[in-house]
């Protein structure tokens, strides 16, 4: 009987190695013919570049206040914790003195004290001058119990200083840490603005006014001799403002302009360089007024008042969060320190988000 043997069926489509490369190839191709490369990052548009570059120096700005603030607190905990330590080395020298005095005292009296004192006046040439001796020598006993006390005083007094240096320690170097981290959040977020900003034209990346983009109110949408006055940094500056309501508004006025052009550093105070609430600490303290370091203290600081209310010197505040901060000079604009990259400036109130206005002087 013949033997039966089913025939070998021959694959369709070749070897099942070259299949998969087939269907591999064929994925490829409609990954990247078809339908565009499959993972790389999508090409942003001009005004999606401009609104993410806005909101990223929203959020550094946001975070240099918190650096300003955390330096603040930590300059505060290094202050106390130098005095803590300079009070500490005088009651240590006091108690160094009086551990002295009552040493010479102790070696004075171990070599008197074998005597019993009607011996010593027996013996004594001048018994008159001897009753003159025990007397002072009750009185010296008696201070030498006080300065015993006092020895222990000091000892107590310079522990308890000694505990609150440790303390204002460990709060320095947890304010060290935050200032570090924000640091580290600030430049991050500039350095994806950076990052955005070349993927821009120069023409539009000349565009981006001091929030980050262009639109109504804008300096780029002013007239044209405000327009040049802007290119150089300053802003438009009108010819005719109202006065300040106070000498001490006047003169902060008189600092902010005099600050026209100068650069932006992130918790800068001046007088060279400037963040936002650094330039309006400055220019109140040159006026006479202490003003708190953050644009969240500052807000506090004085007399709220509306919008429609506003007088030249008053401090006026942008955004939800209270991130950013001007003085106001009339007829609807303020000098600010804007961003990295430019410079103390005149410019429009809607140009952001108003958030509310103070009047210190």
């Amino acid at each position: 009987m013949a033997a039966h043997r089913r025939p070998r069926q021959r694959p369709l489509s070749g070897t099942p190695t070259r299949t998969a490369a087939t269907i591999a190839l064929a994925g490829a191709a409609s990954a990247t013919g078809l339908h565009g490369t499959g993972h790389a990052e999508p090409q942003l548009t001009a005004g999606q570049v401009k609104a993410r570059v806005t909101k990223l120096y929203e959020e550094a700005e946001v975070a240099t206040e918190k650096y300003n603030g955390a330096k603040e607190q930590a300059d505060k905990a290094r202050e106390r914790l130098e005095d803590l330590r300079d009070e500490a080395a005088r009651r240590m020298e006091g108690l160094n003195s009086t551990r002295e005095k009552l040493g010479s005292m102790a070696a004075a009296q171990y070599r008197a004290g074998g005597i019993d004192p009607a011996v010593q006046l027996a013996l004594s040439d001048d018994p008159d001058v001897y009753l003159d001796g025990a007397a002072f020598a009750e009185r010296m006993g008696s201070r030498q119990a006080s300065d015993v006390a006092r020895v222990r005083q000091q000892l107590r007094e310079i522990e308890r200083l000694r505990g609150a240096a440790t303390i204002e320690l460990s709060r320095l170097t947890s304010r060290q840490a935050e200032l570090k981290r924000h640091k580290l959040t600030i430049n991050g977020k500039l350095g994806e603005v950076r990052h955005l900003l070349a993927q821009l034209p120069e023409n539009e990346r000349a565009g981006l006014d001091a929030a980050g983009r262009t639109g109504p109110g804008s300096p780029s949408s002013a007239s044209p001799a405000s327009s040049a006055s802007s290119a150089r940094g300053l802003g438009p500056v009108s010819a005719v403002s109202p006065q300040a309501p106070s000498s001490r508004a006047a003169a902060a006025l008189s600092y902010a302009y005099g600050k026209l052009g100068s650069p932006y550093v992130w918790g800068a105070t001046g007088p060279d360089a400037f963040d936002c609430s650094g330039l309006t600490q400055a220019a109140y303290r040159a006026a006479g007024v202490s003003l708190p370091r953050t644009t969240y203290a500052q807000i506090g600081a004085g007399q709220h008042v509306a919008r429609d209310q506003l007088l030249p010197g008053d401090l006026v505040f942008f955004y939800s969060g209270v991130s950013h901060v001007g003085i106001y000079v009339g007829n609807g604009q303020m000098i600010h320190a804007p961003r990295p990259g430019e410079p103390v400036r005149v410019a429009p109130l809607d140009l952001m988000p108003f958030a509310g206005a103070t009047r210190v002087g």
